[in-house]
């Protein structure tokens, strides 16, 4: 048998991808039970969260991220792995280490909760399939971008230049994320979306540095919309830049301004938040917004 034969044997007796998936989510229901499946997801959450918090606290510091056990930060002591266990190991450990009871961070827990609730809300909304994995994925990118933004105030190449590149080639394997069914429709979407995404800031960026003479826009906020662009699309990626960022970042920047004195605040977060409300609600809101003026 040529290959091209065992191939499309293989595709004959497992279908598409999505299709496996929804044959191995039927087969769960049906054996063990409906609550199966998203308490897998929810784990696997949790375990995925648990690698993130290793990109967070490494990333910055230019460490390896795929090598070297957990240490703590307080006494450099290897981490044994029933201390590491996500969420658990907190709880039990009392936010400590065990040997030298230095505070253990709450952003350790705090990261990986959010990524099991999160891989189950793309659960819910997007099923087990394709284009759910992918959105997973950006899920977790987005939250290691935002928390070392926060801790930073940078947003690390190592996930957006890789990011962007990985979305190009999802759009082309995967044109479901830009509601297309052809491969090269669906590249093409990720390209427009990377010029919205990526040069709409970078344009704001360098006509609000020529006007405030001083850096309006970073370029990791660049880096990261092109990325999130080429997953999204154009249209989603422009409510997110042109709407949904300014209009909480405005909002909470006030705030921080006057209650805390603080003048300098990092824009990731925001540009996550509305990434996470364009993922989820973007096309209920582009629809009532044409609705809205008539379209």
């Amino acid at each position: 048998m040529n290959i091209s034969a065992a191939i499309n044997s293989m595709v004959w007796a497992f279908g598409t991808p999505n299709h496996f998936l929804a044959s191995l989510r039927d087969a769960s229901a049906v054996i063990v039970g409906p609550w199966f499946l998203p308490a897998c997801v929810f784990v696997f959450g949790l375990l995925v969260g648990s690698f993130l918090n290793v990109c967070i606290w490494r990333l910055p510091a230019e460490e390896q991220v795929v090598k070297g056990r957990s240490h703590c930060r307080g006494c450099g002591q290897l981490i044994a792995w029933y201390d590491n266990v996500p969420v658990v190991s907190f709880t039990l450990l009392g936010g400590r280490c065990r040997r030298c009871k230095a505070k253990i961070s709450w952003v350790y827990p705090a990261v990986e909760l959010a990524t099991g609730l999160f891989f189950l809300l793309v659960l819910s909304r997007f099923g087990l399939t394709a284009r759910g994995g992918v959105f997973g994925v950006l899920m977790a990118a987005l939250i290691v971008l935002t928390v070392i933004d926060i801790k930073e105030m940078i947003l690390p190449d190592e996930i957006t230049l890789p990011g962007l590149a990985l979305g190009l080639l999802l759009s082309f394997a995967v044109p479901s994320l830009h509601g297309v069914t052809g491969r090269w429709e669906g590249l093409l979407n990720g390209f427009w979306g990377v010029l919205a995404g990526g040069g709409f800031l970078w344009l704001i960026g360098t006509v609000g540095s020529w006007v405030f003479k001083k850096e309006a826009m970073g370029g990791g906020d660049v880096k990261m919309m092109a990325m999130v662009g080429a997953l999204i699309g154009w249209q989603k990626v422009l409510l997110v830049n042109l709407i949904l960022a300014p209009m909480v970042g405005s909002v909470i920047g006030v705030v921080l301004k006057y209650r805390f004195g603080r003048d300098l605040i990092p824009y990731g977060p925001f540009l996550s938040l509305g990434t996470v409300t364009a993922v989820f609600y973007g096309d209920e809101i582009i629809r009532w917004y044409f609705s809205f003026i008539g379209l």
